[in-house]
């Protein structure tokens, strides 16, 4: 039965099924407490999330944490699989050059260097953020831990509203080593494995390898595959011991990428088979789609011992990643709005940090940081002018007063008849390309302190501070384009802003450029009180900050049509988080609990807004004002029977535009709810293992994640949604002892239709595409160690 729009429409979540397994989950945990003292607890994470070790249950902060083996149990194996593990946390991946995460509400997506993400992501302490490098393997994981609300006292700059820190395994004395490997429909292949050894008494190896490869799972009717995988990845570590209780990590990553292209779909013109069909596309260059991208990471860990009260930590990380992106972004035929989108970026970091803990009421750390990153976009536009004049005929004839040409004949070819400008006589030209692009240089400088004073007999106060000193250059250029284009005679952006002779934007004389130096601060206060030594309870306060911005720009103005800079400074944008929350342990350590309520006060918010009446762009990076975001998440764990374990996660967020600023004036975004937020989110799943004979078990693992409405866009266009849909995921299998697991999965059950993303680049020239989500996927894995 062929896909189509209209069946991604789904029911609500299944109500019923939340009830059963929430029975199933009470009368487990009763049956447990009338048990004996037998009980075995749930594993206890142990976490640095506040630069130092503790139980996860002692942080006060929201905070998952998941270790590797729950992870590779599980089949996570990039943060994009987290997101129905973590409430508060989404994430889509239209492709490994430009990932989607939102946290309580807030999106992190991108792709212009100029602008500073608001969710962090961390990889054994360096950040790697920036959207185009930071989609990474997570394979022979330590574990890994999200941590919602504003995290820049802990994680430093780009930490607004959350982080997410990968901590890889890293070498340790002993020999052992472990692998897997999976086949699965779309021609899946995968494999990944580690060897870990002693080289010297004072220093051990570690190797690590992770490869796969599947077929897209849309058909592409011009030749190929979209949306599929192809990834190789190698780490190599090395531990040195200094002394007594002290010692060097030196890690080394490589990962490259050569997927196949991403699934843009048109919602206006049918493929050659007349159908709409999200999952069967024509995209123009058909295999030349895709992505090409390298990343490369060196990163230092050092961890000294000074005397019995402090201690010395540093982390020296180098990371450079360059890709290029290659897209169809009509998501047609129709050879429109092509794009080749180069990408580069190369950062180097350095903390130094100083740790206080004698074993008193007062722990703590104080240190200083450097920060210096250059990164780089440079977008190629390619039309068919005759298609472009058809496409701007259709979405914008009304206002232009163009004749209305059709873009595609009846049996879904394009149709190129007009080919020359009614306006001016002229040509078009059928193969036209110009190349923008925009880059930044920022160095930053940090010092921080953060500690906690325990004082009575269950209270803590924790505090931290940190100072931030910017020094950032934009720049921006527009280069001429193969041939002189007809359209860049007209006024696209209004009277005087002809792009002559390129068709978008005007070349530029070289790289025009701005400077900005801030100083700014952020930190936190927190409260905790401990009821008993099973419950802790908490109250925080805590400022966050989305760096200032300049958009630089290149365009003529009615009052004076010559081209010159235009320089809009951005504010920085500032949110408050106030939040309470409540997490402990029961049953004898086999029911543990993360409650959280939280309210976000946002100013000088960053939003993508319409640059109406102008053209090119559509939409620009503005202040929106003020906005705000009320939330409550519960993430519950339990182990029912020592055979039966499970996790509930719930997540509500009212997030939105304020109506009035801070001067009284109504909001173009007034009333709006931030893109990518559902209301409600829920995710529950079982680990049921059943021994059998000869120290054998079987295994299954169901798990469901259901999301309520979102809408892709700020500016909440109402054809550009997706209405609620859940996902059932199965894994089952055998194991054999302790080294050897036998899994067959299989992801989306049911075969659900969902959308991932929509609106996209199409939609900025009034044609939006969408990307539909994955269908059902299956396969078996096996997995070994020694």
């Amino acid at each position: 039965m062929p896909r189509t729009q209209a069946a991604r429409r789904l029911p609500p979540v299944p109500r019923a099924l939340l009830c059963v397994a929430l029975g199933a989950a009470l009368a487990s945990q009763a049956r447990a407490q009338a048990s004996d003292a037998t009980a075995t607890d749930l594993d206890r994470i142990t976490v640095t999330a506040q630069k130092r070790e503790q139980q996860i249950q002692e942080v006060p902060i929201s905070i998952n944490a998941y270790s590797g083996d729950f992870l590779q149990a599980n089949g996570i194996n990039d943060y994009g699989d987290l997101g129905t593990l973590v409430p508060g946390l989404e994430v889509q991946t239209q492709s490994v050059s430009n990932p989607s995460i939102s946290i309580r509400g807030i999106t992190a997506d991108l792709d212009d260097p100029t602008q500073e993400p608001r969710i962090s992501l961390f990889q054994d302490g360096v950040s790697i953020s920036r959207s185009r490098g930071s989609s990474v393997e997570m394979f022979d994981m330590e574990r890994v831990e999200v941590l919602r609300g504003p995290q820049g006292t802990l994680f430093g700059r780009a930490a607004e509203t959350g982080a997410i820190h990968l901590i890889q395994n890293k070498a340790r004395p002993g020999i052992s080593g472990g692998f897997q490997v999976g086949l699965g429909n779309f021609d899946q292949r995968k494999f990944t494995g580690f060897y870990n050894a002693d080289l010297t008494d004072a220093v051990q190896g570690r190797v690590a390898a992770f490869y796969e490869s599947r077929d897209g799972y849309m058909e592409n009717l011009d030749g190929g595959t979209l949306q599929g995988k192809d990834t190789r990845a190698i780490r190599g570590s090395l531990h040195f011991n200094v002394g007594q209780a002290s010692g060097l990590d030196l890690i080394l990553n490589y990962q490259k990428d050569t997927p196949p292209g991403t699934g843009f779909r048109s919602r206006d013109i049918p493929n050659t088979q007349l159908s709409f069909d999200p999952y069967v596309a024509n995209s123009q260059r058909g295999n030349a789609l895709g992505v090409d991208r390298e990343v490369y990471g060196a990163t230092l860990l050092g961890s000294f011992n000074l005397n019995q009260s402090w201690s010395l930590s540093t982390i020296t990380g180098w990371r450079r990643y360059d890709g290029v992106d290659r897209f169809d972004a009509d998501g047609s035929q129709v050879n429109a709005i092509e794009f080749d989108e180069h990408a580069w970026g190369d950062q180097f970091s350095q903390e130094v940090r100083f740790n206080f803990d004698n074993g008193t009421a007062f722990t703590g750390f104080l240190g200083a940081s450097y920060f210096n990153e250059t990164a780089s976009r440079d977008l190629t536009f390619q039309t068919d002018e005759r298609s472009f004049y058809a496409l701007l005929t259709k979405v914008y004839g009304p206002n232009f007063g163009l004749a209305l040409v059709p873009i595609v004949n009846p049996d879904g070819s394009p149709n190129l008849s007009q080919t020359t400008d009614p306006f001016f006589g002229s040509t078009f030209s059928t193969n036209h390309s110009e190349t923008w692009g925009n880059d930044v240089s920022i160095r930053s400088f940090e010092i921080f302190a953060d500690g906690t004073w325990r004082f009575g007999q269950r209270w803590s106060l924790t505090a931290g501070l940190r100072g931030t000193r910017e020094d950032t250059e934009y720049r921006y250029h527009a280069d001429v384009g193969n041939s002189a284009s007809i359209f860049g005679l007209i006024d696209l952006q209004g009277p005087g802003t002809a792009a002559t002779p390129n068709l978008l934007f005007k070349p530029t004389p070289g790289r025009i450029s701005e400077n900005g130096k801030w100083n700014s601060w952020v930190g936190r206060t927190v409260l905790g009180y401990q009821i008993n030594d099973d419950i802790n309870t908490y109250a925080s306060v805590s400022k966050g900050r989305r760096p200032n911005m300049i958009n630089v720009e290149f365009k003529g103005t009615t009052a004076n049509p010559v081209a010159h800079p235009v320089i809009e400074a951005v504010p920085a944008e500032i949110v408050w988080s106030y939040e309470l929350g409540l997490k402990g342990t029961a049953n004898a350590g086999r029911f543990n609990y993360d409650l959280s309520l939280y309210y976000y006060d946002y100013t000088n918010f960053q939003a993508s807004i319409s640059n109406a009446p102008s053209f090119v762009p559509p939409f620009v990076t503005r202040n929106a004002g003020k906005a705000h975001a009320l939330g409550f998440e519960a993430s519950l764990f339990a182990r029912f029977t020592d055979q039966v374990g499970g996790f509930l996660n719930y997540g509500y967020i009212n997030g939105g535009f304020n109506a009035f600023d801070d001067d009284g004036v109504y909001q173009q975004l007034a009333g709006n709810r931030f893109r990518m937020t559902p209301d409600h989110s829920v995710s529950v799943g079982l680990d049921w293992e059943m021994p059998i004979a000869n120290s054998r078990s079987v295994f299954v693992r169901p798990s469901y994640s259901w999301h309520s409405h979102v809408y892709f866009e700020d500016e909440n266009v109402p054809t550009i949604e997706q209405d609620a849909y859940g996902l059932f995921n199965l894994r089952a299998g055998l194991r054999f002892g302790q080294r050897w697991d036998l899994t067959a999965w299989v992801n989306n059950v049911t075969d659900a239709e969902y959308l991932i993303d929509a609106g996209n680049t199409g939609q900025t020239f009034g044609f939006p595409t969408v990307i539909p989500g994955a269908p059902r996927m299956f396969g078996v894995t096996l997995s070994g160690r020694f």
